[in-house]
């Protein structure tokens, strides 16, 4: 199941270190290359050449190699990688990871890494629970590192609690699940917007909102890392993606953003649209700069293109879009209002009146309404979370 995949385990000193070899040997079994990185307490407990055997690959543990000074180079690895996996998971190797601190050849590569990143905690119960931990838990989960949830028992302290690695074969089931995710979408095109549109009154003063475009690039960005092939139609944003499989047409106006997601949206399989286009636009643009008179500035409106209702009109059997709906009042009846006079199959609403949700934050509250009328509620997260709900939503129903 796993042919072919690349995995680094990072191994964390702890005792649970030696459910580890259980662990490779299972990967390895299931086909994938394994590449094991060792902290210098991780081999207080499990030897490297267990590790280098079972793997079937030289043990990584120093930035060079003592003998010949070769150069272990963690961003090769980090690139290598189709996944990493920690396991187990120390306290102070998650603080580390938390905090950006690459003081050894295991936390150095995990900033390196391009691929997603896989927790296993382990730790004695206290340490689970302490505030500090739970709050390097919270960071970490919201830049999307994957917890295999510890689990509960005897711990090494002789106390019983929660704090013990998940054992090789849960993490094992989580592996699976994160790979059967990932290439979940390959084959498949996906056209989303994202950010504002600036519509311009004069060469230098425009109507435009506060959006940042990190919603649609969360989006995008969770796509591609499914497998599916992505084109973004990008408003102005000072944000970027350096995916592969994400391809981005910048446009400004709301004019230009109708005209490309037109386009992709005809060769597409799903549309996601988040981004926040203007309603209006003004009826004529000035050639040169508005001097500023004593009696005013008077602008004359015009509608943009519905490019909501434009798609919907033009999507086609088979075809799944998605849109988005920014309430402040009568919020689930607006809505569902929206989703079916634009033809969605679904519809993301977030409020204003969230703390922490809308435009300019990190995070997101939202709740997404099926066509069918089923409703999913849920917390504030981060919008890399966001999108992984979005997209378990759409690819599930």
């Amino acid at each position: 199941m796993l042919e072919g995949k690349h995995i680094i385990l990072g191994l964390s000193g702890g005792i649970a270190a030696y459910k580890s070899a259980y662990l490779v040997r299972a990967l390895v079994n299931e086909g994938a290359e394994v590449k094991v990185i060792m902290t210098e307490n991780a081999k207080r407990f499990i030897s490297t050449l267990t590790m280098s055997t079972l793997s079937k690959n030289p043990v990584y543990t120093e930035f060079f190699e003592p003998t010949s000074g070769e150069w272990h180079s963690h961003v090769k690895l980090g690139i290598w990688a189709d996944l990493m996996i920690i396991a187990p998971a120390t306290a102070n190797t998650l603080a580390k990871m938390a905090s950006g601190i690459a003081d050894n050849l295991l936390t150095t590569t995990c900033l390196s890494a391009r691929c997603p990143v896989m927790a296993a905690p382990a730790m004695d119960l206290d340490m689970y629970s302490h505030p500090a931990t739970q709050a390097n838990f919270d960071i970490l989960k919201s830049r999307g590192v994957i917890f295999v949830e510890a689990e509960s028992g005897f711990l090494a302290s002789g106390l019983q609690g929660k704090g013990r690695m998940a054992e090789p074969e849960h993490i094992m089931d989580a592996v699976r699940a994160f790979f059967d995710k990932k290439d979940s979408l390959s084959g498949k095109k996906i056209m989303v917007t994202a950010g504002p549109t600036y519509e311009k009154i004069d060469p230098v003063r425009f109507i435009g909102n506060y959006s940042t475009g990190k919603m649609g690039y969360a989006i995008a960005e969770e796509c591609a890392s499914r497998g599916a092939e992505v084109t973004i139609v990008s408003g102005p944003v000072s944000i970027g993606t350096k995916h592969p499989g994400i391809n981005v047409i910048r446009v400004e106006s709301a004019a230009q953003m109708a005209e490309a997601a037109k386009s992709a949206f005809e060769h597409a399989d799903i549309g996601i649209l988040s981004a926040a286009v203007a309603d209006f636009t003004p009826d004529k643009t000035a050639e040169h700069k508005i001097k500023r008179e004593h009696d005013g500035l008077h602008l004359i409106l015009k509608p943009t293109t519905d490019i909501a209702a434009s798609l919907g009109a033009m999507k086609k059997e088979g075809q799944i879009l998605a849109g988005f709906a920014l309430e402040t009042d009568n919020e689930v009846a607006n809505a569902q209002s929206k989703m079916h006079r634009k033809n969605f199959d679904f519809i993301v609403l977030n409020s204003l009146n969230d703390k922490g949700a809308g435009f300019g934050y990190d995070t997101n509250k939202v709740c997404i309404i099926s066509r069918d009328g089923t409703k999913r509620d849920y917390p504030l997260k981060s919008k890399q979370e966001v999108a992984k709900d979005i997209m378990d939503c759409i690819t599930t129903a």
